[in-house]
């Protein structure tokens, strides 16, 4: 049954799913990764499409930018279309001196000092934690394939423009490294419907370093992070 937002019929949606934010990026992995691609939705141009990874069947939809998009697509993935396991593979800006452009993060954890857990379902709870086993496939997998990580928490924001730098002193004080604007909302929706969620981030730009990738290069430019996401989805 499709859903104000996914025009997707039950069965199109492959059990795990990789999460851009960016459509054109889950169009970009779609194309170049994928094998008897099936597009499943194009409902506000939020890209969604099936096929085949190594013989492993594979979905991959973009999610928009922020907790109250990636909250209502992965709410429904799991919720409608039976989904178990959510990837998020994103950006995020660098809080310190040891995070460099192009360097691959897996979250452990996400803190936020956003509302969305207390008022999706009266969680108080300002740190949300991903799928321990699923973080266990993506290291093991990053080991095997050689590929160099850093196990992070991160900031999950409601805002990408901030008057002061408060927000991020006080994220740095909850022990986060970099900041992006999703996971949080997508680990607190994956433990209220008792399915998995994970999320890997590529720096984009750096708060200390004059880094940053362009657009261009965030869109395209990442498979290190993409090839390792579907590895790891292989064995989910």
């Amino acid at each position: 049954m499709p859903t104000p937002h996914n025009e997707a019929k039950k069965g199109q949606i492959a059990p795990v799913v990789l999460m851009p934010g960016d459509p054109l990026r889950a169009q970009y992995i779609a194309q170049t990764y994928l094998q008897d691609v099936e597009p499943f939705n194009r409902v506000r141009n939020m890209y969604g499409y099936t096929g085949t990874y190594k013989g492993k069947r594979i979905s991959v939809m973009a999610s928009g930018m922020g907790m109250p998009s990636i909250g209502i697509y992965s709410y429904e993935l799991y919720k409608d279309y039976d989904v178990e396991t959510i990837l998020r593979i994103g950006t995020c800006g660098g809080y310190t001196q040891d995070l460099h452009v192009s360097d691959l993060l897996i979250v452990d954890s996400a803190w936020s000092e956003s509302s969305y857990a207390m008022v999706q379902s009266g969680d108080i709870e300002s740190i949300q934690y991903p799928d321990p086993k699923t973080n266990e496939i993506l290291k093991n997998c990053a080991d095997e394939q050689g590929i160099d990580y850093k196990t992070i928490r991160i900031h999950s924001s409601d805002v990408f423009y901030h008057e002061d730098d408060s927000a991020q002193l006080e994220a740095m004080e909850n022990g986060c490294v970099a900041v992006e604007m999703e996971s949080f909302a997508l680990f607190h929706n994956a433990k209220q419907l008792h399915r998995k969620a994970a999320c890997l981030c590529t720096v984009s730009d750096s708060f200390v370093h004059q880094e940053e990738l362009t657009s261009s290069q965030r869109e395209k430019e990442m498979d290190k992070m993409f090839v390792l996401a579907l590895e790891s989805a292989i064995l989910l």
